[in-house]
């Protein structure tokens, strides 16, 4: 059967978000190019994009919006801006997550976005929110809370992300560094309901099980993990989430955080995100830990993707396994970063 850029993009724009649509999405691109049809091909790689960023394929994003930047900047008046410049801040949130990008790039990266925004006619809220946030992203938590407090002091445009998403990453802010009175102070317009979107609350309540657990009931916390792991069963956007979810069952219920880590690993195997893996994985082996120190015998449903080795492995070596997976790719980070700040957080995970 022939298709046609048309045929492609009616067929996924049928289908529901994740690989098979981004597959449909790339051959319509493919066929744009090879038509040579420009404009074509920058309304796939739209599609691309934001399919991807939020399904578990941030480097088929970084790539697919990478072009788009190249078009525009050779022929800004073909294209409108606005879109482009509202998929530059999903890149820009992602690109820390991929060690093997340079320090200077993102700092580049960065310095582009707020340099295109004032071009456009943005105010600096948005780029110093993202400021906030690919400094979190390395580590540089001093860094993170002079920018907080510059992107709240400025006010908000046409580019500034959702109250909820800002709100949200404020609780992850002091959820990181342990101050978890502010996390649930800083929550408290997001669990009253005040604020919501796509993400939020889903990503939100992962970060308040451990306060909760710590400064309110396991009860609390228990009816959180309840509400927010039902808006994530199943998707892979948050694997991270899910991995957040397992640490506090590793404290509270061995069994059940052990059916979420086989419901979700299979995901984990092709995630594009290595920073999702990273949780992933260093939960996992927490979970893992805790289970083998039970004495427990049981045997994980592993997918058959999943080989180790050819031997059945133990409890305790395959969370060996996963912790040397996140402990690696903490080491990355720190190596790149140029601090300690991820293999401190790992290893004191491992050792809860």
């Amino acid at each position: 059967m022939n298709y046609d850029f048309e045929t492609l993009m009616d067929e996924a724009y049928d289908l529901p978000d994740g690989l098979a649509k981004l597959e449909v999405l790339e051959a319509a691109a493919r066929y744009a190019d090879a038509e040579g049809d420009i404009e074509q091909g920058f309304e796939a790689r739209k599609e691309i994009v934001h399919t991807a960023i939020f399904h578990g394929y941030p480097l088929k994003a970084l790539i697919a919006f990478s072009w788009q930047l190249g078009q525009y900047d050779r022929n800004p008046e073909q294209f409108g801006s606005f879109d482009l410049m509202w998929s530059y801040k999903w890149i820009v949130g992602q690109v820390a997550h991929f060690p093997e990008i340079p320090l200077h790039k993102i700092e580049e990266l960065v310095d582009d976005l707020g340099k295109r925004y004032k071009e456009h006619g943005y105010n600096e809220r948005t780029y110093f929110y993202y400021r906030f946030r690919v400094a979190m992203d390395l580590g540089k938590m001093a860094e993170a809370q002079t920018y907080l407090e510059l992107f709240q002091k400025a006010e908000r445009d046409y580019m500034s992300d959702c109250d909820a998403c800002e709100q949200n990453q404020i609780v992850q802010f002091y959820s990181q560094l342990g101050e978890h009175e502010k996390a649930l102070e800083a929550a408290q317009p997001i669990l009253s309901g005040a604020m919501s979107c796509a993400e939020v609350p889903h990503i939100t309540l992962s970060y308040l099980l451990l306060p909760m657990l710590e400064l309110q009931s396991e009860q609390d916390a228990r009816k959180t993990h309840n509400r927010g792991y039902r808006l994530i069963k199943g998707k892979r956007d948050f694997i991270e989430t899910v991995g957040r979810h397992m640490s506090f069952l590793a404290r509270t219920d061995v069994k059940k955080g052990i059916e979420l880590f086989e419901h979700h690993l299979a995901m984990t195997l092709d995630h594009e995100d290595p920073f999702h893996k990273l949780v992933f994985h260093l939960y996992s082996a927490q979970l893992l830990q805790k289970l083998a120190a039970n004495g427990s015998k049981y045997r994980p449903r592993l997918p058959m993707s999943f080989l180790v080795s050819n031997e059945e492995m133990s409890l305790a070596h395959l969370a060996d396994h996963f912790a040397q997976l996140a402990l690696s790719a903490a080491q990355q980070y720190d190596t790149r970063n140029g601090n300690s700040y991820y293999m401190e957080w790992a290893e004191e995970a491992l050792r809860a």
